[in-house]
């Protein structure tokens, strides 16, 4: 594997075990991907991984801090070591970093003054939709986490399911999110019906920053086995609005003015590995146990990640040379040509 070393940009640090071509990692580092649950986060620091850079959580009073995931003294990482609540204390010499990722503890030498780089590197941090946010390269100024219609709707229940682990690249996962072909011979066990195969024709409509499509047709969105499957003939709407790179919502409209958003949001561990967050809210079935939305949506996204993890090439070309369409396929055509204007050319190093 080829391990970049090197940026046109003097000023940014690459990942040692970096599995991106250096342009397009560039690129995805500017933008903001989840990386944790808020609710995952208690006093304990948390270790994840974002475009191959390892990175620590920790809390500091009313703030989240996000740092590399390495003590600056002996390079152990410091989701290693315990924290408190206030800060977190490395596991090998015990140097304590509070917010802004500040170095306030030596225990070796409790009254010697703390040299600067004794302080972390640390990235901004936003809190939306129950999840942590970040980006590698962009500031807290520049903030442009893509909308998530209803949420702050006081008469819609938000829902934070579980993340998915799939061992493939994002841009396959979402491609797959919003592909509306596959429901018959892949989704047979959850809500699709085997024999209702056929795409009705739909458009793609160009944003800022990705698509929507309209895609209406009589799939229905009800569990297999729901006694209650709505009204005879009625069609089905499915809204996807996707955010270029990695981040594609779809409200569904049910009978009776029912609607459940789902956000399918892919934090791009590697250029092989990606986090897979499902924010949802919806406003009806409430009272339902939280349990019975984590374990359907769950078997959705399970028969998906089959797929995923198995297509080739692993990348998503973006040369549409390179596989064959069908109409079926606006929506993924429109999702390559949103990457491909953001620069984004090969993703893999090798």
């Amino acid at each position: 594997m080829i391990t970049p070393t090197t940026s046109s940009d003097p000023n940014i640090r690459l990942p040692r075990n970096m599995t991106f071509d250096v342009d397009d990692w560039t690129i995805l580092a500017r933008c903001w991907h989840p990386v944790a649950l808020t609710r995952e986060l208690g006093d304990q620091p948390l270790g994840v991984t974002l475009l191959d850079t390892p990175l620590v959580i920790y809390r500091a009073g009313e703030n989240i801090v996000i740092a590399n995931d390495l003590c600056p003294h002996r390079g152990v990482p410091l989701s290693m070591g315990k924290g408190d609540g206030q800060a977190v204390a490395c596991a090998y010499h015990g140097f304590r970093f509070g917010g802004q990722g500040k170095c306030i503890r030596v225990p070796a030498h409790p009254d010697s003054s703390i040299p600067g780089k004794l302080n972390l590197r640390t990235y901004p941090v936003v809190e939306r939709y129950g999840l942590i946010w970040t980006s590698l390269l962009a500031t807290a100024e520049d903030i442009t986490i893509p909308p998530m219609p209803h949420w702050d709707d006081p008469s819609f229940q938000q829902i934070n399911c579980p993340w998915i682990d799939i061992a493939g690249f994002a841009g396959r996962q979402v491609e797959g999110f919003i592909d509306v072909a596959h429901f018959a011979f892949v989704h047979t066990d959850t809500f699709a019906d085997p024999d209702n195969p056929v795409v009705p024709p739909y458009k793609t409509s160009i944003t800022q920053d990705g698509f929507e499509a309209e895609y209406r047709s009589s799939v229905g969105n009800y569990p297999i086995g729901k006694a209650d499957k709505g009204r005879p003939g009625f069609e089905w709407l499915r809204h996807f609005r996707v955010h270029a790179p990695f981040v594609a919502t779809l409200e569904i409209h049910f009978p009776d003015h029912g609607r459940l958003v789902i956000m399918n949001a892919a934090s791009p561990v590697s250029a092989r590995q990606t986090r897979m967050f499902a924010p949802m809210c919806r406003n009806f079935d409430k009272d339902l146990p939280l349990q019975d939305v984590y374990d359907f949506n769950l078997k959705v996204f399970e028969e998906d990640r089959a797929l995923v993890e198995s297509q080739r090439p692993e990348n998503l070309p973006l040369d549409p040379t390179l596989e064959a369409h069908i109409t079926a396929d606006r929506s993924s055509i429109a999702y390559r040509r949103a990457l491909r204007a953001m620069g984004l050319s090969q993703f893999f190093t090798c």
